[in-house]
């Protein structure tokens, strides 16, 4: 019974997941046309926090069923969630504020999405993750 729902989580997740990018890929094609990168900048952000949040959800849906002690671990937010929803946020802040944001020049030269991503996907799962203790 649990490998049937763990599959069918993944090919959920992986749904949304092939959904998303084709969405992101609508978000590229609207800011060379436009010459807007704010709306792709809001997504590339955003997008890796649900789906950090949504690798979590299965098993917080099995701790609800299981009716758990709810508390909400706010050392491992701080701790882990709040640098990596920064590094999440740094192509979104570099553009609001300029260069001058802490790691934004480093991070925005090298071009390269991986840090920010792998960031917004952590901080999504820490934060579902720390609903319970």
């Amino acid at each position: 019974m649990k490998f049937l729902y763990y599959f069918l989580s993944t090919i959920i997740v992986g749904i949304i997941f092939y959904v998303g990018l084709n969405h992101q890929t609508r978000f590229h094609e609207i800011a060379n046309t436009t010459y807007n990168l704010m709306p792709l900048l809001i997504y590339t952000t955003v997008f890796p926090i649900v789906i950090g949040m949504l690798f979590r959800v299965p098993k917080l849906i099995m701790e609800m069923v299981a009716k758990q002690k709810w508390t909400f671990n706010w050392k491992k937010v701080v701790a882990i969630g709040v640098p990596s929803l920064y590094l999440a946020c740094i192509p979104l802040l570099g553009m609001v504020f300029g260069l001058n944001v802490w790691l934004a020049k480093q991070v925005l030269h090298l071009g390269d999405p991986i840090l920010p991503t792998t960031a917004g996907i952590v901080f999504g799962y820490i934060l579902l993750d720390s609903l319970h203790d």
